[in-house]
């Protein structure tokens, strides 16, 4: 199917990275389970959250050492769809995941404090996005993508840039967050306001922009990050590149893959804002009815 069976079993499935993401399950169901007592003010995790980081990690794995990550490299549109999920549907689900005892014993070490601007709203509101906007400019694509050690380094500065950026709208540990619901909302909108120029351009560009898509040198140069051996002989199996993949022309692939990524991270905010917009108002509406409610501990909560 889609010409994967031209591929080993470790080009498709990254044994590496499956053996690194199945340890770091392990290790988080020995945290979250026998070894939680080692953990000031621990308690027992649901089992919603478990389930949560468990299935982000699996999603990571899919579209980054999968096979949706080696289809990534043969159609835009797996690689746009990628993304989305490694950086708008993954994160939330990895910071709901983590027990919030658990950021706290982790991130109150002192040798954190230098790192702490990175938590600055401000730089998760930019960082992602200018890091997104700046890899699909088409040069920059292309020169990321066929450059290896610079590929793995951008992709999980993009990972990491996108989990700061969600750790303020999901606040896992309620004392530590620096917006209120109203601000989170605005932070939310802001967001994919700020993502829709690299999208826009994608969507309605009139000729193909990424070579990796549509210049068979160019896409085998790349392919080499997903396989083993010489890639150029990839040329000779699938008659010149990809274009042996494509159900599409490389420019309704590049649209299409423009159109899903925008899809996509508009339907998780729209759920984003739902929730945040929820929390909100239960929190206004038990605050009218319960006269005790500390209604200025509450405001210095929202604001930390």
């Amino acid at each position: 199917m889609m010409g994967l069976q031209y591929f080993s079993f470790v080009d498709l499935w990254s044994p590496y990275l499956l053996t690194l993401m199945l340890a770091i399950i392990v290790l988080y169901t020995f945290v979250v389970g026998p070894w939680r007592e080692r953990f000031a003010d621990s308690g027992p995790v649901g089992f919603g959250r478990q389930a949560s980081f468990i299935a982000g990690v699996a999603l990571l794995y899919l579209v980054q050492g999968g096979p949706l990550s080696l289809m990534g490299h043969l159609m835009f549109t797996f690689h746009m769809s990628d993304m989305a999920v490694s950086y708008f549907i993954v994160p939330p689900m990895l910071l709901y995941g983590v027990p919030p005892w658990l950021w706290r014993s982790v991130f109150s070490h002192k040798a954190w404090r230098p790192f702490r601007f990175l938590m600055n709203p401000l730089f998760g509101l930019f960082a992602f996005n200018l890091l997104f906007s700046f890899y699909h400019m088409p040069n920059n694509h292309d020169w990321i993508m066929t450059h290896y050690r610079v590929h793995a380094l951008y992709y999980l500065a993009l990972f990491l840039t996108s989990m700061i950026s969600w750790w303020h709208v999901t606040s896992p540990v309620p004392e530590w967050s620096r917006l209120t619901n109203l601000r989170k909302l605005g932070f939310i909108f802001l967001n994919g306001l700020l993502l829709t120029p690299a999208c826009v351009l994608i969507i309605f560009a009139s000729t193909p922009l990424f070579g990796v898509y549509n210049d068979p040198q160019v896409w085998v140069k790349a392919m080499g990050y997903c396989v083993s051996g010489d890639p150029s002989a990839l040329l000779s199996k699938f008659e010149g590149g990809p274009a042996f993949f494509s159900l599409l022309s490389p420019l309704d692939d590049q649209q299409l893959g423009g159109i899903i990524m925008k899809l996509l991270q508009e339907g998780v905010n729209i759920i984003a804002l739902f929730t945040v917009f929820m929390q909100w108002y239960k929190r206004e509406r038990a605050q009218d009815e319960d006269p005790t409610f500390d209604h200025a501990a509450s405001g210095r909560l929202n604001n930390v």
